[in-house]
Order: structure tokens, then C-alpha cells, then sequence
């Protein structure tokens, strides 16, 4: 059998095909900013925007602010979705009651109900923690659902014939098959909370850095309008990055399709 041989893509490496996509998008921001530049701040002076509240300090406070509500909305979310995730795939009348209601919020947009929580917990950084938590719960709790009810039920009967305790299945059986699709639900979880974010942060309050996008929105300051965005998109990324990461560290016995 003939070995397909390699595309000459491949060969290139990744860091070169990242400084190509790099140059594209500065490009393309290059051409936006010539034909609108209204809309779109040139790079240069998006950088001396970047540089200007960073030396400042405004900008670490910021970030700061914004980047605290995302993590412990999404640490309380996370650690509030797994147990209930598996309440829902082993107990059948605790889905039936909760599931519904789940996929009913699900389906609202956070930004439908961020006033209410406003009104009952104020603009301070509780409501914007809830609001987060929410929408990042709701995505996660559904998808280490369907992971955990997704468990081959080759393995479980196995190990009822083996003599297996319901504690041995599910702590040596369910929990190890469930980890990639609990890591997915941490993707999917931060992503989700860093849309929120937004949500949460322009409705009111003196810090963050949706708060600091709406402001600069207001007196048509562009060029701190899409360091913001930018910045949004580098801390989403990193932590992408950062879940990969433990998913190889933690799934590296599942077989890959190498691309």
C-alpha cells in the first residue's frame, strides 16, 4: 500500500502559519481603518491607546475586575454542574423535575434577565458573579450530562458481572469516561462566560472592561473601544489554551485524529 505523501502545507511549521494569519488580520484592519475611519482605529494607535491606560494603571484595573468576575462565576458554575450533571443521569425523577427548567433558562439570553438580578442584588460584583454563573452553569451542567449518560453501558454491565459495587462504577467506571466531556464543558463554560461578561459589566459599574468599552463607546473613543475587544479576545484564547492544555494532560489515553 502507497503511503500518501505529504502536502507541502504541512511542512511549513505552526509559528509560521500564525505570523501569516497574523499579518492577514493586521492587513485586513489596515484597509478597515482606510475606509472607515470612524469605526476603526489604525493599529498604531490602538497600541498607543494600549500603552497610554496601561501606564496609567487604569487598564490593570480593568482587567483585574472583569477577569475575577469571570473566574469565580465559572469556579462556582463548574463545581456546581458536575454533581448535578450526575444527580441527572443516575437519578430519573431529579432530571425529570430539573432538566426542563434547565433547557427553559437556557434558551433566554443572559442579557433578558441581567436587569432582574440588577434590581434584587444591585450594580455591585455579586449580581455580575450570578450572572456569569448562570449562563456558564446552564451550558456546562447540559453537556456533562450527555457525557455521563454517553458512558458505554458495555463497561457497566462487565463490571456488575465482575462483582462491581454501584461506588466501583462510578468512581472507576463513569467519572474517568465523563473527564473529556467535563473538560469540554470547562471550554465551553469559560467561553460562555466571557460572552457574559459583557452582559453583566454594561449595565452598570465603574470597573471592567465591558464598563470600559461602553465608556469609550460614549465619547467615540475607538481606539480604546477595540483595545478592549482585543483584549476580551487574547484572554478568551488564553484560556482556551489553558483547557487544552489539561486536556491532553488528563485525556491523553483517548485515541486522536491527528489532522
Amino acid at each position: 500500500m502507497r503511503l500518501k505523501k505529504s502536502s507541502v502545507w504541512s511542512k511549513i511549521p505552526n509559528w509560521v502559519w500564525v505570523l501569516i494569519s497574523l499579518a492577514v488580520a493586521i492587513l485586513i484592519w489596515l484597509i478597515a481603518a482606510y475606509k472607515w475611519p470612524i469605526v476603526f482605529a489604525p493599529p498604531q494607535v490602538v497600541f498607543a491607546a494600549f500603552l497610554d491606560k496601561a501606564s496609567s494603571g487604569v487598564l490593570i484595573g480593568h482587567v483585574w475586575a472583569s477577569l475575577s468576575r469571570v473566574l469565580t462565576g465559572f469556579a462556582i458554575a463548574f463545581v456546581v454542574a458536575i454533581p448535578v450533571a450526575f444527580l441527572m443521569a443516575w437519578y430519573d425523577p431529579f432530571r425529570r423535575v430539573v432538566e426542563p427548567w434547565i433547557q427553559f433558562i437556557r434558551n433566554i439570553p443572559p442579557l433578558a434577565y441581567v436587569f432582574l438580578i440588577i434590581v434584587a442584588l444591585g450594580v455591585g460584583q455579586t449580581s455580575k458573579v450570578t450572572v456569569i454563573f448562570i449562563a456558564a452553569f446552564l451550558v456546562m451542567v447540559i453537556t456533562i450530562y450527555q457525557g455521563v449518560k454517553g458512558v458505554d453501558t458495555t463497561l457497566i454491565k462487565a463490571a456488575r458481572v465482575l462483582g462491581a459495587k454501584q461506588s466501583d462504577i462510578f468512581f472507576k467506571i463513569t467519572i474517568p469516561a465523563s473527564t473529556p466531556f467535563i473538560l469540554v464543558a470547562a471550554r465551553l463554560g469559560l467561553s460562555t462566560s466571557m460572552t457574559t461578561l459583557m452582559a453583566s459589566e454594561i449595565v452598570g459599574g465603574d470597573k471592567g472592561i465591558g464598563m470600559m468599552i461602553q465608556q469609550a463607546s460614549g465619547w467615540y473613543q475607538m481606539d480604546v473601544v477595540l483595545m478592549g475587544i482585543i483584549l476580551l479576545g487574547i484572554i478568551g484564547i488564553c484560556f482556551e489554551k489553558i483547557v487544552k492544555f489539561l486536556e491532553r494532560r488528563f485525556t491523553g489515553w483517548q485515541e486522536t485524529i491527528q489532522q
